[in-house]
């Protein structure tokens, strides 16, 4: 079976989801958690899920109980997907490591075990925005990620070659200050999250405000 058959029946597992393939060799190894680069898999499965606009909608200037448990879902559903994908390969004859939508392994950086929205860029789902976020062209950033890493032979895609130009929506919304043109300030944006985690009912580390009013993909 050609790779890109393959790459085809994948895509047919999960048909709701973007999917791209990234060459594990253009990934910087600080991206990669030390129990990753023990594990020499060529290639690295990005899996995006699409956000629901109406749930978005319902953030201000803060998460929404509704957001969180949307956030919750979409998390378990790529999970789920990946799980499937893993053992899909299995059964082929390759070797497959899903790894988790969002899970921290460093809680002093919040740090998980890979970079999703680097490897998602790298795999051609999109670029890293003023935001941080990968923006995907047809959903902006409003889609979660999950990864898989895998020993089958899949062509992998080209980085998408994406920018946010002048656009500095984002910047003017984030209620930290955390965003610049230059980047964002990772600190200003985790103790912003804390503060959001505390709200009663929250008890996450999620905001979505630079999820929402960014305008690519955005359906008015």
């Amino acid at each position: 079976m050609g790779t890109g058959n393959l790459k085809e029946e994948i895509k047919s597992l999960v048909p709701e989801l973007l999917i791209g393939v990234a060459s594990v060799e253009d990934i910087p190894s600080e991206y990669l958690y030390p129990e990753i680069r023990k594990v020499k898999y060529p290639r690295a499965i990005s899996l995006a899920y699409p956000l629901l606009p109406s749930v978005l909608e319902t953030i201000e200037n803060e998460p929404t109980l509704i957001y969180k448990h949307h956030y919750k879902v979409v998390n378990w559903l790529l999970d789920q997907a990946a799980h499937k994908i893993a053992y899909f390969l299995c059964k082929k004859g390759y070797d497959a490591l899903p790894i988790a939508a969002s899970q921290t392994v460093d809680w002093e950086v919040q740090r998980g075990h890979i970079s999703h929205r680097l490897i998602a860029h790298k795999a051609g789902l999109g670029w890293i925005g003023k935001s941080g976020l990968l923006v995907n062209p047809q959903y902006g950033p409003r889609i979660r990620l999950a990864t898989i890493f895998t020993s089958a032979p899949l062509e992998p895609d080209s980085p998408y070659e994406g920018e946010c130009g002048d656009c500095k929506v984002c910047i003017e919304a984030c209620p930290a200050g955390a965003l610049s043109d230059n980047g964002y300030d990772k600190e200003k944006c985790l103790q912003q999250l804390k503060k959001f985690a505390s709200k009663r009912g929250i008890g996450v580390l999620i905001c979505g405000v630079c999820v929402k009013v960014c305008p690519v993909g955005r359906q008015e």
